[in-house]
């Protein structure tokens, strides 16, 4: 028998499947090798490091110039350290940072779960008695699901540097001075909200990526279409998700 008739045919089955498969490995003994974990949790944090680093750096010091163009009109210069804070919190870090998660680790998962559903590798694993799901999807989604937070706040601490640096050049602001501003402005609320982005955009992220890669055409052309289709929906989703949070976070008055 084939793998594509044991697996669901629909996404929220697979999330289905995928949660089953979650409970059972922290009610009982995991189904998948640590080794396995470890590896894709090193690819998911420490190597996607660098890239992190420059992006939200970037985004930072945009905000930050945008801002200082604007406010020092009024002799507000001091307040973009408000705007980058709160900006780089509750919104930019967690986006910013799952975009290019989606086009940097769940288009790698999307084609290397393609590509060893081409290899027939996935139905080895099948007569073997070892579940795809159990085996391949679950320590992915876990790895980004502990993952995303901490290259979360790893974003805003270098969003916050990218935008001191812009307006200790623009505005002749202090570091003391900007993080004074900066640690008034931001709550907890704030921070709360960015990591519940960041949380639930690595489950999307990583849910998507397998997904897209286990249901994969078994041929080469299958592959490339695997991988765009993980990048498009991770980021589409990403825009929606974010979407949701805005509006129950006013619902909320957060």
């Amino acid at each position: 028998m084939q793998f594509a008739t044991l697996l669901p045919t629909r996404p929220v089955a697979f999330l289905g499947q995928v949660l089953i498969s979650a409970f059972e490995a922290t009610t009982g003994r995991p189904r998948f090798r640590l080794k396995d974990l470890s590896r894709v949790m090193a690819e998911c944090s420490a190597l996607a490091v660098p890239i992190v680093t420059v992006v939200n750096v970037l985004v930072g010091a945009i905000l930050a110039f945008v801002g200082a163009v604007q406010l020092v009109k009024f002799g507000a210069g001091i307040y973009v350290a408000d705007l980058v804070g709160i900006a780089v919190a509750r919104e930019m870090a967690a986006i910013i940072t799952a975009v290019v998660m989606a086009g940097r680790t769940g288009a790698a998962f999307a084609a290397e779960l393609a590509t060893m559903q081409a290899n027939e590798e996935v139905d080895a694993l099948e007569v073997l008695g070892l579940d795809a799901v159990d085996f391949l999807v679950l320590p992915r989604v876990m790895a980004l699901l502990a993952m995303m937070p901490l290259l979360y706040v790893f974003g805003c601490v270098t969003g916050l540097i990218g935008g001191m640096v812009v307006a200790a050049g623009m505005l002749d602001i202090s570091a003391a001075a900007y993080m004074d501003r900066t640690v008034l402005s931001l709550s907890w609320a704030h921070l709360g909200l960015g990591m519940a982005k960041s949380v639930v955009f690595g489950g999307l992220i990583g849910l998507v990526g397998c997904y897209s890669g286990l249901y994969a055409q078994r041929n080469a052309a299958g592959v490339g279409v695997a991988t765009t289709n993980a990048v498009v929906i991770s980021i589409v989703g990403i825009i929606v998700l974010d979407a949701v949070f805005a509006v129950c976070a006013n619902a909320l008055n957060i």
